[in-house]
């Protein structure tokens, strides 16, 4: 992200909490004591928009609106907000929202194969299984599940609530689903293997996790609505879970700089 728009969205964050730790921005945003310096210098100074408080906290000192700063930066880069109209009675209009989603993907590694082996009964629990096991997980660091994707899971982590380690939250579910889907298989291979003798072996996911700017709203037809993230964050997110390998969570270099030094990793390139 531009430093406009990183300035933006602490804008908007300051805004909506009214005080902000500067230890959280740091880890929410990535930043080094250099650039949060220089946000602070605008913040503070130029636009006087926030004070200080014990060298700890931002406070908001604004009037009720961004309107001005974020409708200037809107039009440089030729993206007005989004809103979405459900004409439908009784029901209000959902304006889309600009913030900084953690994504991950979940796929289950050869789908295709297992529903070949298996009769459609059989693949049922099993496909069953692997959403209950992974929806768990996600609940448990307060992720959200977007969709169900057939036998892959779209998740984003910072909405509707943030959290200042949105990214730590991503990874750690991720890890957890692997390691949750291997015991799972060894269990069921001692108590009810399924037939055929796919129960004893252990279902693999590809995870991927990208950090990034996103539109989220509401989007669909007047049949279907449904909340999701657009922009190119999701898309790298996908793309990462396709590189990764069976039981592998990879990680962008957006989402590595706010974990590093939390994980063992290894640098793909």
């Amino acid at each position: 992200m531009t430093f406009d728009e990183v300035l933006v969205q602490i804008q908007e964050l300051l805004q909506r909490e009214q005080r902000v730790s500067y230890r959280g921005l740091k880890r929410r945003f990535g930043l080094d004591d250099e650039y949060l310096e220089d946000l602070k210098e605008e913040l503070i100074g130029a636009k006087r928009l926030a004070v200080d408080e014990d060298g700890r906290f931002l406070v908001w000192a604004g009037k009720d609106s961004l309107a001005s700063s974020v409708q200037s930066l809107e039009s440089k880069r030729q993206t007005p907000t989004v809103q979405t109209l459900d004409t439908r009675p009784g029901t209000l209009d959902v304006a889309a929202e600009r913030r900084q989603l953690t994504v991950m993907f979940c796929d289950l590694v050869d789908s295709t194969a297992l529903s070949a082996q298996l009769d459609p009964e059989e693949l049922r629990e099993v496909v069953r299984a692997y959403q209950e096991t992974c929806t768990a997980v996600v609940r448990r660091y307060d992720g959200h599940i977007a969709q169900h994707l057939g036998d892959g899971l779209l998740v984003y982590f910072g909405y509707p609530g943030a959290h200042e380690d949105d990214a730590q939250r991503a990874v750690r579910a991720g890890l957890e689903i692997v390691q949750a889907l291997q015991s799972r298989a060894r269990q069921q291979a001692v108590d009810t293997p399924l037939p055929h003798g796919r129960g004893s072996d252990p279902l693999r996911v590809r995870i991927g996790i990208h950090t990034g700017l996103v539109v989220i709203g509401e989007i669909g037809s007047s049949e279907k609505r449904e909340i999701l993230a657009m922009g190119e964050t999701p898309n790298i997110a996908s793309r990462m879970q396709g590189t990764a390998n069976p039981d592998e969570v990879m990680i962008s270099a957006a989402t590595y700089r706010l974990v590093e030094g939390l994980f063992d990793t290894e640098d793909r390139g």
